[in-house]
């Protein structure tokens, strides 16, 4: 990650705005050209030595929101609130009968389950709610990072 001094400002000034690990992570490709993963992004801020704005406030909300994830996800409290955005993560242990799956969490808080089978169907595995749909932008958002990481994995 070799950032100019200039971008590791604007990312210490997105990061002051309270933008999300995935929206700077977006940011980065769509300013700067620059494809990070998720996790290379949160390796940056902490390098960088900046701190999310109302740190604590935000971690309150998370606890006191009703945030359907799936048991062992972690999810950083930082982004756990409406205006973070969506999170992609995949799977250790594979879904049967898919060649990659994982969870992914939309900016209002649902998680779902996702998973992609060797012939390339992408599908959605339904939660509590079968009849929910995400947000066509959180859709673009989840296939954008969805992309990316797999790309990053080697898929």
């Amino acid at each position: 990650m070799n950032l100019s001094d200039e971008q590791k400002s604007v990312v210490c000034q997105w990061v002051s705005e309270g933008e999300s690990i995935a929206r700077i992570q977006n940011l980065l490709k769509e300013q700067f050209s620059i494809g990070l993963t998720y996790m290379d992004v949160r390796f940056l801020v902490d390098d960088l030595g900046v701190t999310y704005k109302d740190s604590t406030e935000v971690a309150n909300e998370a606890k006191n929101e009703d945030v359907d994830v799936e048991p062992g996800t972690e999810i950083p409290a930082e982004d756990i609130n409406e205006a973070s955005g969506v999170v992609v993560d995949v799977d250790a242990v594979i879904r049967p009968g898919s060649l990659v799956s994982g969870n992914v969490r939309f900016s209002d808080g649902v998680t779902l389950g996702w998973q992609l089978t060797s012939t390339g169907q992408l599908g959605l595995i339904p939660g509590d709610d079968p009849e929910y749909r995400p947000s066509n932008e959180d859709l673009q958002s989840f296939q954008t990072q969805l992309q990316d990481l797999l790309k990053d994995k080697g898929f």
